[in-house]
């Protein structure tokens, strides 16, 4: 009797483990098949990427800037390759902020060994040129919308967060070898301007300090 028992239980254990190398292994399937499901979704993806750049290549912008974010919104890492080619191509949309944005960020996870490092930093010299150049305009309009007598309202409180450094106190900028920083000159390290300062700079008359 109690060997009967001992083969049972014997018997009974080796169904529970059979049981469960069935189970490990319909497991191990189904990541494999997860995995290969995952590696042609990629592929498929990285393909729209070289679409991409052969579109923007040959000046077809609005299409590579399309497929771009694509590639953007459909891959959990994205290629250092693509921030580069991606900033250059938001150059010829006239997207200079986003073209400055994506280029640094090539600059940032490549620096000076990156394949196109010199080319990024020469691409982002255009980008913020021509952002300089928007800028000076939209000023220029502005001047001449707002005219001396029209005075802008700042509300209750009297004052509005310093447009030059976003209330930071101080203008940060990217380059080549990092970021510099800057003390604004317009905001006195308080983050704010007055209503009576913030319209002299809107017309252009607010002097910087030091000047």
């Amino acid at each position: 009797m109690i060997k009967a028992l001992k083969n049972y239980g014997l018997w009974i254990l080796l169904i529970l483990s059979h049981f469960t190398w069935a189970q490990e292994g319909e497991k191990e399937k189904l990541k494999l098949i997860e995995l290969q499901a995952e590696v042609s979704h990629n592929t498929a993806v990285m393909h729209q990427l070289d679409s991409a750049i052969y579109l923007s290549e040959n000046e077809r912008y609005v299409e590579a800037d399309e497929r771009f974010i694509y590639v953007m919104r459909n891959l959990r890492s994205i290629p250092s390759d693509l921030t580069f080619y991606f900033g250059k191509n938001s150059f010829y949309l006239k997207k200079y902020r986003q073209s400055i944005d994506w280029l640094n960020k090539y600059i940032q996870l490549k620096g000076t060994t990156g394949q196109y490092s010199e080319q990024a930093v020469e691409w982002l010299r255009k980008s913020e040129v021509e952002l300089l150049k928007e800028r000076v305009t939209e000023s220029a309009q502005a001047k001449e919308i707002l005219s001396r007598d029209f005075t802008i309202d700042c509300g209750p409180a009297g004052k509005v967060v310093c447009p030059v450094c976003m209330g930071k106190t101080v203008i940060i900028k990217k380059n080549y070898f990092g970021e510099s920083y800057k003390t604004c000159p317009y905001c006195s390290k308080h983050g704010y301007l007055s209503c009576t300062d913030y319209n002299k700079l809107v017309k252009g008359e607010l002097k910087p300090s030091g000047d």
